[in-house]
């Protein structure tokens, strides 16, 4: 997929501004981690912006960059929220649904999932932790369950696309592979493992992305990174991108 939305020639120079496609204004949504609380405030926030937005014939699309599970205690409710949204957000995986698929396909080999998430996860959707020395079948017996419990919410992780491209802007988690940038493979567009961050960005286009948790949004010609810790830090940002970029944060001092 991302080969495909990249394939396209450059007319931009390095030093030029990258915009999305002309019909478009972008809003862009950083890692959620199951702060449920953090989203409603978040849909009211951009739904208000949208209303003040210039009437320039420009079309909101909504984009979400992954990690939408984990470490926060309201995993279910996150997921449940996002499929009742409907088919026009675009919903990207991160890193955290990867790792949740992966144990759902081989609990005992992929059981480090539990330790970076994983448990409040499970937690969200009521299922017992299990014991991570316990017997083998302890663990297939929680990939059963959770598979079970999650029904729907499974199809809509798998389905979920790696990267989403409007005119010279890209959405992705993690970033791209400078060396590779039509590259799908998820070690670097999921996890991050490309020297992309070092590099700072890719040449000809803005990549929007999350994965890499700081206290502030980091913006530059080339990247923006939206994740600023959710879980831990009560912060959740987003960033409006159309003929320039605007920050949008709520934390829990907005309520």
């Amino acid at each position: 997929m991302i080969r495909s939305l990249l394939s396209r020639k450059q007319k931009k120079t390095e030093t030029a501004p990258h915009y999305p496609a002309a019909g478009d204004r972008l809003y862009v949504v950083g890692d959620i981690h199951g702060r449920f609380d953090l989203l409603r405030s978040m849909m009211a926030r951009l739904a208000a912006d949208h209303e003040k937005a210039p009437r320039d014939g420009r079309k909101p699309k909504l984009v979400f960059l992954g990690d939408y599970i984990d470490r926060g205690d309201r995993s279910r409710d996150v997921l449940e929220a996002m499929m009742r949204f409907g088919n026009e957000p675009i919903f990207l995986k991160g890193n955290h649904e990867a790792a949740l698929l992966a144990f759902l396909e081989d609990p005992e080999r992929n059981k480090s999932w539990l330790r970076f998430g994983g448990l409040q996860t499970l937690a969200s959707y009521q299922i017992r932790f299990p014991s991570m020395d316990g017997p083998r079948h302890e663990l297939r017996d929680t990939a059963i369950q959770l598979r079970q419990k999650m029904g729907a919410h499974v199809d809509f992780l798998r389905n979920m696309p790696l990267s989403y491209r409007s005119g010279d802007v890209v959405c992705v988690h993690a970033g791209l592979d400078p060396q590779d940038p039509t590259t799908t493979d998820e070690e670097a567009v999921l996890w991050g493992r490309s020297n992309f961050v070092e590099t700072g960005g890719v040449n000809g286009m803005l990549v929007v992305h999350g994965h890499y948790d700081a206290p502030d949004p980091v913006v530059t010609s080339r990247r923006i990174c939206l994740d600023t810790g959710a879980y831990y830090s009560g912060r959740l940002t987003a960033a409006r991108i159309d003929e320039d970029v605007k920050i949008i944060t709520v934390d829990v001092l907005d309520d």
